[in-house]
């Protein structure tokens, strides 16, 4: 047994531990680790005051409020109708289900800046929705309401293939049993169906907001960029770039990455927590 151990040890497919552990630390320094020091790095050359002055003007911090508040609106709408589109393909054939499925991985083919013309010619004021909004008083195109349908768009198929495997792979009976039991149907999506599928809703929610927080070109045509209005910090970062200023962008990059580790830690941390509550 031992002999035998020991050869599936030296014929996996894969290099030894050692081989394969400093390939993949090679790897992530040179893809993650070195690009994001070299950021911190590049901050150095301002002095305190001068940072702080750069990450807390009154245009930065407005592009801030927008960016994020923004993200997480759009990754909260996302995680609740992910789920949604995700169970109807798994749960409900209809004709065209393959269709739809495909239609989902849509963002992720389509580039940025051909979704971001495509949004604005539907929603401004004589596009196709628009037209039909504007009169209503709801005004899309242009807006911080544009950068939130933008975000809203690429962040889609984030959830939905995430949480779509774990509903695919969770058998029926197990909400069949909580009907047997007495459990309404609240009831046990509550109790039963959630809980499986609620680490990877997390992660899919995670995704969607990492995404749209780092979108740039499908938001740009559809905001207007007006400062203090609807600007979103990227877009100031690209602007700083322009302008030569970077030290003043890797100042407001640093910021959002910083605050961007902290969101992910927490959903992280609430991840590790319902995989430990199902594992009960």
């Amino acid at each position: 047994m031992i002999f035998s151990k020991t050869l599936l040890k030296r014929h996996t497919v894969l290099p030894g531990f050692d081989l394969a552990l400093g390939l993949t630390l090679l790897y992530l320094s040179l893809i993650v680790l070195i690009p994001l020091s070299a950021a911190f790095l590049r901050t150095t050359s301002l002095t305190w005051p001068e940072f702080v002055d750069v990450v807390t003007s009154p245009r930065v911090v407005a592009s801030y409020k927008l960016t994020f508040g923004t993200s997480l609106l759009a990754a909260t709408v996302n995680a609740v109708f992910g789920l949604l589109v995700a169970w109807v393909l798994v749960r409900y054939p209809f004709p065209g289900r393959r269709l739809v499925d495909a239609l989902v991985d849509l963002p992720f083919a389509l580039p940025t800046a051909v979704a971001g013309i495509t949004l604005t010619g539907l929603y401004s004021a004589n596009g196709w929705i628009g037209q039909y909004l504007e009169p209503l008083g709801l005004k899309v195109a242009f807006t911080p309401v544009g950068i939130f349908v933008a975000m809203t768009f690429i962040g889609l198929p984030f959830v939905v293939r995430t949480v779509q495997p774990i509903l695919e792979d969770m058998a029926p009976e197990l909400e069949e049993a909580a009907a047997t039991l007495g459990a309404s149907r609240l009831q046990t999506f509550i109790k039963v169906v959630l809980p499986i599928m609620g680490p990877a809703l997390l992660t899919g929610y995670a995704l969607a907001f990492a995404r749209a927080l780092g979108e740039y070109g499908s938001i740009i045509f559809i905001a207007g960029n007006m400062p203090m209005v609807s600007e979103i910090t990227p877009l100031l970062i690209i602007t700083k770039l322009e302008q030569y200023d970077y030290a003043g962008a890797t100042a407001i990059a640093v910021v959002v990455l910083m605050m961007s580790f902290v969101m992910l830690l927490a959903i992280n941390g609430l991840q590790a927590w319902a995989r430990a509550r199902q594992g009960k």
